[in-house]
């Protein structure tokens, strides 16, 4: 699908990665509305791409909805919002744990399948959905965010087979560490054992291929985290002893602690 002239919906747009996809879509030739939580930060993304600024909270429900009523004539909708969601369940509160799957898997797939509905009714469109690496490996004191990236993976694989012949395609895009945006790029913390980081661009590089190629999933990693995550995705028992050895806690301790600093 050609990105140009095309109407795009990015949600998550205020943050490091969402800024990258906002600029890149604009330069792609998007019609572009953006969208967010924080008015003031959706602004100032907005006003430099040029974009359409949409205020919404995804944990939201009654705002999922009004964006996608406000976003129905979307020729494409790129999901790229998601909290951190880090640490042990137990030190979350229930309204902590809600929102985080709200806004992680609940919202990308109810905002998916309102403007869907609208896509296959006009026979053209494109979701692409951008998950994580971590919706393929697991790792300790990640359970709530593993939960929401191994489900919105499912969802998106699953999707796309629905929709096969309807003219609307579905993509995957999975970034590993990102630098200069993210948790890593928030808190300081080193990846584990030295893994290669990408960038926010690489990733806006991922969802532009994916959506022209129509590609089922695009994983945004250095090779060694390919081939880790897949290796842990079929041997997860495997997996768990090899990070035991691995300096993987001591990372996500580092961004643990930078998120309870913030709620």
């Amino acid at each position: 699908m050609d990105i140009s002239g095309s109407t795009v919906v990015l949600t998550g747009a205020t943050g490091g990665i969402g800024s990258a996809l906002a600029a890149r879509l604009t330069a792609e030739g998007a019609r572009l509305t953006v969208t967010g939580r924080r008015e003031e930060a959706l602004k100032v993304t907005a006003d430099a791409c040029g974009a359409r600024a949409v205020v919404a909270d995804l944990a939201a429900r009654a705002d999922v909805v009004r964006l996608a009523e406000t976003c129905a004539e979307a020729d494409i909708l790129v999901a790229n919002a998601a909290l951190p969601a880090s640490g042990d369940l137990l030190d979350y509160t229930e309204e902590q744990l809600d929102r985080a799957l709200d806004v992680n898997l609940r919202a990308p797939v109810f905002l998916s399948r309102l403007l869907a509905a609208h896509m296959v009714a006009r026979g053209r469109g494109h979701i692409v959905l951008v998950g994580s690496i971590s919706g393929k490996a697991a790792t300790k004191s990640t359970s709530l965010y593993n939960a929401t990236k191994f489900g919105l993976r499912g969802f998106a694989l699953a999707l796309r087979q629905e929709l096969r012949g309807t003219g609307v395609g579905v993509s995957l895009v999975q970034p590993g560490f990102v630098r200069d945006a993210g948790m890593f790029a928030a808190t300081g913390a080193a990846t584990p054992n030295g893994i290669r980081t990408v960038t926010p661009g690489q990733v806006a590089d991922g969802v532009v291929r994916a959506v022209r190629r129509d590609r089922c999933e695009v994983n945004v990693a250095p090779l060694e985290l390919r081939l880790l995550s897949a290796i842990a995705g079929q041997f997860p028992g495997f997996a768990e002893r090899v990070q035991a050895r691995a300096d993987v806690d001591g990372s996500v301790r580092q961004i643990v602690e930078s998120q309870r600093s913030r709620r």
